[in-house]
């Protein structure tokens, strides 16, 4: 599948025609005659073909006049995979505007977060995307409007401020147009099972996926890794806490067979939208496996990993800042002894939380407290030390930014300047921190020895050359190798 897949008219009918699901949010489809706009996999009659338009976002739908179906609910499917595998201005953007920058900076603040004139971001989005970013903001508001219009007994008036709207008018009028309905019509026409007692600054909803997806490696890495105090696995779920632009929240995130169950705890509800993106951001829920399986089975040593449990997905995180400093405290130890060096720092230095069900009590440390702590009390080699407390001055004084927006090879080139970032650790962190989908750990013994058993070549040099096929998937081709070993991080925790 490739970029612009709105424009190809005949493979969208026969994708709507046969209600494939795969193709949910890679493209909309606009009906002329009744003006309202769908997913693929809607259930409904297909219209006739000559009455389908395609756009490629929910927002330019939105921007020529549609209505989203009330049948299949478009804007709760899975995002695109395109803002995912690549790193270009239009992806980039899309990635700061799911995370809610346009909602708190305005568009000035994001062309100045990717330093673009507003103009060039505008002119881009609106070329590739169908729409310019204060239209996608409003779509995203919209949606978040109508999560919280079925999932909350909020009042109007401050519900419509925690979706993002400036305004009860344009929170009405934005309703109304998305949806052909009153803010209270769509409240009535919420399942009765989203009436009972709510908790406030809880909401629980479905984080839709395409499948196929295993939840072995995803959710076994991040119980594997869990530091104490802001992870944990609990009951069937992956909890953690989360550090959001306005407050803070806990997450508890737990795999069923069609979605991922989602039950947030929010200080702030404004944050909702951003804690939604980071857990879809932290699973890979809007990765495309049948492309990438696809991809990886031309290979015949990896199609039998591929073929024994499809849909690995690469496990990331919430804070990238995070993820780096986390990624140091890791070199050259165990998974064991990189949690407790992590869950000192947080005891010392992460901000308490208050946890309703107990288990978690702290985010993690900030940047900038980190590098306000006195280096002679880390435990760890001189340097280390050294590499650790030049990663956090950087990151505190913004030398270095680790974001939804950064530049992978700028980035990865950034990090491999400091001192003691070697391959491994800068990979890791464009894995599993930037999100690039190509990343690749050649370098890493689990790698080298999966390669080894399987007969693939196993000197760095040599195990880089055969993977180029599997591009850009290889931080994918990881995760399948890195499954030929019986470390905890491969199995889903009992």
């Amino acid at each position: 599948m490739q970029n612009g897949m709105h424009t190809d008219r005949e493979r969208c009918v026969r994708a709507v025609q046969s209600k494939d699901a795969r193709f949910d949010g890679w493209f909309f489809t606009a009906v002329l005659t009744t003006r309202i706009y769908c997913r693929a996999s809607c259930p409904v009659v297909p219209p006739k073909a000559r009455n389908m338009v395609f756009y490629p976002s929910a927002a330019a739908c939105q921007q020529a006049g549609f209505r989203a179906c009330k049948r299949c609910r478009p804007d709760t499917s899975p995002g695109s995979p395109e803002w995912n595998r690549r790193a270009d201005l239009v992806a980039r953007a899309m990635r700061l505007i799911a995370d809610g920058v346009v909602d708190r900076d305005g568009v000035p603040g994001l062309a100045a977060r990717l330093a673009y004139s507003t103009r060039q971001v505008e002119r881009q989005l609106l070329a590739e995307v169908g729409a310019g970013p204060l239209a996608l903001a409003r779509a995203q508001r919209a949606q978040t409007a109508r999560l919280l219009i079925e999932t909350t007994p909020l009042p109007m008036a401050e519900l419509a401020f925690a979706a993002g709207f400036s305004s009860i008018r344009t929170f009405n009028d934005t309703v109304r147009e998305v949806f052909a309905l009153s803010p209270t019509e769509l409240r009535g026409r919420r399942p009765k099972r989203a009436t009972a007692a709510l908790t406030p600054g809880v909401l629980t909803l479905r984080l839709p996926f395409r499948a196929p997806l295993n939840p072995d490696n995803l959710f076994g890495h991040l119980a594997a890794t869990a530091v104490p105090g802001v992870e944990e696995w609990r009951d069937g779920a992956y909890r953690r806490t989360l550090r959001l632009p306005y407050g803070h929240g806990i997450a508890a995130l737990t795999p069923a067979a069609d979605h991922i169950a989602c039950r947030l705890t929010l200080s702030d509800l404004r944050d909702l939208t951003v804690a939604i993106s980071r857990c879809r951001r932290m699973l890979d829920l809007d990765a495309d496996p049948v492309a990438i399986d696809d991809q990886l089975r031309t290979d015949p040593l990896l199609a039998p990993l591929v073929d024994k449990a499809p849909g690995r997905r690469v496990p990331r995180t919430v804070d990238e800042a995070e993820f780096a400093v986390r990624a140091v405290l890791g070199q050259q130890v165990s998974t064991a002894a990189a949690r407790t060096h992590a869950a000192r720092l947080v005891t010392a230095h992460g901000d308490p939380v208050e946890d309703p069900e107990g288990g978690l009590t702290h985010l993690f440390p900030t940047p900038e407290a980190l590098a306000a702590l006195d280096p002679e009390s880390l435990a760890m080699p001189r340097t280390r030390r050294t590499t650790f407390t030049t990663l956090v001055r950087q990151l505190a004084d913004g030398t270095l930014h680790l974001g939804p927006e950064s530049d992978w090879p700028e980035t990865r080139s950034a990090l491999l300047s400091l001192p003691g970032f070697g391959p491994w650790t800068a990979d890791v962190i464009a894995m599993r921190a930037l999100g690039d989908p190509d990343a690749f750990l050649a370098t890493d013994l689990g790698i080298r020895r999966a390669a080894q058993e399987l007969g693939l070549p196993s000197t760095p040099a040599a195990l880089t050359a055969r993977a180029a096929a599997w591009r850009p998937w290889r931080a994918y081709a990881t995760q399948y190798l890195w499954a030929t070993d019986s470390h905890p991080i491969n199995f889903l925790p009992v």
